[in-house]
């Protein structure tokens, strides 16, 4: 099984600009979109500012030019350039007469399927040309209806593809691997790409991976992003080390990994498990269906937590930019915010983002940069409060960690840092030391 692992992990994983390299399982990256810099060099300051904050701006767009490139086939552009699902429309708890106005637009049922979260029926619509228009028809013969494309979303970091140089492993004290006063490890959600549950950061723990068949598929981000949230070993811990994690991965080495009713499932599944708080180091546009489950999430009692994105700071991405999701920014190891990050009333938290190790797909370590990687810590600090789902003290979790946090920026909340900067420790780890990091 874990030869099995180490090759899914290999067969995925990333260029220097974090993405993949196999064009027939996901989007290949241009090379050149992140430099290749040689282990004994990386992520030091001025590659940090010139290299890293400066092509992270432009990653997400080149992702999207190379997925509708490649994989045009199944995928398409939404009238505002975002990928999508080509002929794909999703739709909440249609009745008889809407699915009657689907036909005659021209659309046909692909799937339904039951959610463990308002709205309960979802419906995936298929048209064979003009997807946008035929949107447009549909909503104007339902006006009341609920429905929009099935969007993909993209991880919101890159992982260095330098190898891990060795290190002396060390062991972690007791001050680096407690919990706050009164909190324990409980269970925490991730939607992603698929974690290498093998690797030594997360030995000994329970980690439930939903979403791939017959088998998981590890990847780099999934992996990095959750190693930061549970991780548990010598050389490095997250936030809420050797907590339960429930891993949705919603992209399975798939051209339309990332869609929306990928992630509408993931929250399914997560709800029907009672996992308190969920982290989503996802962005994507604005769309009127997983707002819909986020919404009825929160209203649960669940608390989403998603990174705000890497495309510069008017950038508004979604999920972390609708009001009740808990946005978190990047900082780096001058508690600056990232040049890439996004400002503005999304941003509720700060964490480290920039300058710090995670756990690398296959085995090792590897440095990592973007909001991607902040969000994870801010989740894992949550669950440390919230062990149960519940609204009332989800939002007492939030305003204590918010109490908590060290106060940046000239207002409170700010919009480059929001309440301000939590879990700053975690970014001085036993790995990182094997990093020439200034």
């Amino acid at each position: 099984m874990r030869t099995l692992m180490l090759l899914l992990c290999l067969s995925i994983v990333p260029l220097a600009n974090g993405q993949v390299s196999l064009p027939s399982v996901r989007v290949p990256m241009p090379a050149a979109a992140l430099p290749n810099l040689p282990a004994t060099d990386v992520l030091r300051p001025r590659l940090d500012a010139e290299f890293l904050g400066t092509d992270l701006r432009d990653l997400r767009a080149l992702r999207i030019r190379t997925l509708l490139r490649v994989h045009g086939d199944v995928v398409e552009a939404d009238p505002h350039g975002n990928p999508m699902v080509r002929g794909e429309v999703l739709a909440v708890s249609p009745d008889a007469a809407a699915l009657h106005a689907a036909a005659a637009a021209g659309f046909s049922v692909a799937r339904e399927f039951t959610l463990d979260v308002p709205p309960t029926h979802m419906v995936v619509l298929h048209i064979a040309a003009r997807t946008a228009r035929a949107l447009e028809r549909l909503r104007a013969l339902d006006p009341d209806g609920v429905y929009d494309f099935n969007h993909i979303y993209i991880e919101s970091g890159a992982v260095s593809a330098a190898p891990t140089p060795s290190y002396q492993s060390a062991t972690l004290d007791d001050e680096t691997t407690s919990t706050a006063p009164g909190a324990s490890p409980g269970r925490i959600g991730l939607i992603d790409s698929g974690v290498d549950s093998a690797h030594e950061a997360f030995s000994g723990l329970t980690v439930h991976q939903h979403g791939c068949s017959p088998k998981p598929v590890p990847e780099a981000h999934g992996t990095a992003v959750a190693s930061l949230m549970v991780g548990r070993a010598a050389a490095l811990h997250g936030a809420a080390p050797g907590s339960e994690l429930y891993a949705a991965d919603v992209y399975c080495g798939q051209a339309t990994g990332g869609a929306v009713q990928r992630v509408v499932e993931a929250f399914s599944w997560l709800a029907h498990e009672g996992v308190p708080v969920i982290n989503v180091s996802l962005v994507g546009p604005p769309n009127r269906i997983l707002e819909v489950v986020v919404e009825g999430m929160i209203a649960r009692g669940h608390i989403v937590v998603a990174a705000v994105g890497n495309d510069g700071p008017a950038a508004t991405l979604y999920p972390a930019s609708w009001s009740q999701v808990v946005g978190v920014t990047g900082v780096d190891a001058h508690q600056r915010a990232l040049a890439e990050a996004a400002r503005g009333t999304q941003v509720k938290f700060a964490a480290p983002g920039a300058q710090m190790a995670a756990a690398r797909c296959s085995s090792g370590y590897t440095l990592v940069r973007g909001t991607s990687f902040a969000a994870p810590i801010v989740a894992g600090l949550l669950s440390l409060k919230l062990q149960i789902v519940d609204k009332a003290a989800a939002d007492k979790a939030v305003a204590t960690l918010a109490s908590e946090a060290q106060h940046l920026g000239s207002s409170n909340p700010d919009p480059a840092y929001g309440y301000g900067l939590v879990g700053a420790s975690l970014r001085r780890q036993p790995a990182l030391a094997a990093f020439r990091v200034d």
